[in-house]
């Protein structure tokens, strides 16, 4: 079957970085090496494809050439539902897309309403609270260390390694700094104490973990490790990945539940990758969900995963491609 494949996403490229914003403004956005390479995977299936971007010209694009379906990597521009609204718009022009809706991709872009979700399915997550100005932190009911980060950015954005906190001088900083610089609310939450987890999930009716990966902070013992942007911008030297981990079945089998259990709970389709730490007392705590996981083909947890456990890029985009497919009723 040969459809016509629209790819919609933002590239780092069509953004300048002004003076007065934070250094990680554009980390989220894509190469075109990574848009290139999506492109490269579906045109080998047979298909015919475009890039259409993810600026506010694609309506005028997407009228004047229709697609049978969209392969979306955007992260969107403006607020705590920008993930959403390219879904949004293609479910309003009635044209297929790869991934997560609407409501599940707000819901999980706000770490505080995913945290909600799954709390209320009895899946472990750290004790928290939204912060939307300083005075939120008046009679905080959160036991020391802290972790704090902006409640509605991914890919480590205002994650430094300060924002594990240790007192409430240091903590008011932290936020105050956060509330300052980024168009967000922080998370406060309690730090586990243990090693890091990000786990792969792909499908939608019978969901199935394509791999459990342990990050570790070279030099750093598990309660002293964040993951944080310094680290990842230097993830060739400071960061030694195990896919699969090093850990007794029971715990993988624990870890891989709630993984499961929150993209269940929160609804994610086709894919998404789950960010999970392990407590002192062998619990997996969830800490987030990304149901737009990077998809570039030189780094990126998700198919660093896939090539561990023996897939190559094109069989992990062909397959993300194809659950959406059947999820639309087409035959592949």
């Amino acid at each position: 079957m040969k459809l016509k494949v629209g790819i919609t996403y933002n590239l780092k490229k069509d953004f300048s970085q002004q003076e007065n914003q934070p250094i990680d403004f554009l980390e989220e956005f894509d190469a075109e090496e990574t848009i290139d390479a999506i492109r490269r995977v579906l045109e080998g299936e047979g298909h015919d494809v475009i890039k259409l971007g993810g600026d506010a010209g694609l309506i005028d694009r997407l009228r004047r050439t229709p697609v049978d379906i969209v392969f979306n990597i955007a992260e969107g521009l403006h607020g705590r539902n920008r993930e959403a609204h390219i879904p949004a718009l293609l479910e309003f022009l009635n044209i297929p897309y790869t991934g997560s809706d609407p409501l599940t991709l707000s819901l999980t872009l706000d770490k505080a309403m995913a945290k909600r979700i799954v709390m209320s399915q009895n899946i472990p997550t750290p004790r928290f609270k939204k912060v939307e100005k300083v005075e939120d932190l008046h009679g905080l009911d959160l036991r020391y260390p802290l972790f704090v980060k902006l409640c509605h950015e991914g890919s480590s954005k205002g994650v430094r390694l300060d924002s594990k906190i240790s007192d409430a001088q240091s903590l008011r900083e932290k936020t105050t700094g956060l509330l300052e610089t980024y168009d967000s609310p922080v998370l406060v939450e309690e730090f586990i104490k243990g090693p890091e987890f990000t786990v792969g999930i792909l499908g939608n009716e019978d969901p199935f973990v394509l791999g459990v990966m342990q990050i570790e902070i070279k030099g750093r013992a598990p309660e002293e490790s964040v993951y944080s942007l310094e680290i990842k911008r230097e993830w060739e030297e400071k960061v030694r990945y195990h896919c699969p981990p090093s850990i007794g079945q029971d715990l993988l089998r624990k870890i891989e539940e709630v993984a499961l259990r929150s993209y269940r709970a929160l609804e994610c389709r086709d894919v998404s990758r789950v960010d999970i730490r392990v407590g002192e007392d062998r619990t997996p705590y969830f800490l987030e969900i990304n149901p737009l996981p990077g998809l570039s083909p030189v780094y990126g947890d998700l198919v660093m995963i896939a090539r561990s456990m023996g897939w190559d890029y094109d069989r992990l985009v062909k397959t993300i491609f194809h659950y959406a497919l059947k999820r639309y009723g087409w035959t592949e």
